[in-house]
């Protein structure tokens, strides 16, 4: 009896709505600092090289090399000063390189409606690289946004 992917998860988890995530620093020791609005960047990709094998001249050899990350982006709205992870971003750009930048893990997962996890991703090593406060609007009605990109070392999808 083989069973097919969609099979093997419940048929009110399939596909997984993308509107109901939750972000898991350990920055934030287990506090409820981790509403975003969106996120974005999980994606992995194979760098390649080309190599052309002599007398073959149809076509070149693509090499496999590394796999690549991109940043992971986080949006939300523009938290408080006492906010860990604010707390976490301003060590990092405005402590001058006195201290040494913490990375740390941090788990995305998408739930599903009843608040359990449905998918998980985890990234390992991960620090900011960019903290950015988006464009404030006088003719818009917007919630202030501020944009935290981060690196990590690499990501695994753990359900």
């Amino acid at each position: 009896m083989s069973l097919s992917v969609p099979s093997l998860l419940k048929s009110d988890e399939y596909p997984p709505p993308a509107f109901h995530f939750k972000v898991v620093f350990s920055a934030t020791a287990g506090l409820s600092d981790t509403a975003f609005q969106e996120v974005s960047g999980i994606s992995s990709e194979i760098d390649t090289e080309e190599y052309a094998e002599g007398g073959e001249n149809r076509y070149l050899h693509n090499l496999p090399k590394a796999v690549k990350h991109p940043k992971l982006v986080l949006k939300r709205g523009i938290a408080k000063l006492s906010s860990p992870l604010v707390i976490w971003c301003k060590s990092v750009f405005e402590g001058d390189f006195m201290v040494p930048i913490v990375p740390m893990p941090i788990l995305v997962f998408l739930v599903n409606e009843k608040g359990m996890p449905s998918r998980i991703w985890s990234f390992a090593n991960a620090y900011p690289v960019n903290w950015e406060v988006e464009t404030f609007n006088s003719t818009k009605n917007e919630v202030a946004i501020e944009k935290i990109e981060l690196r990590y070392n690499y990501s695994n999808r753990m359900l």
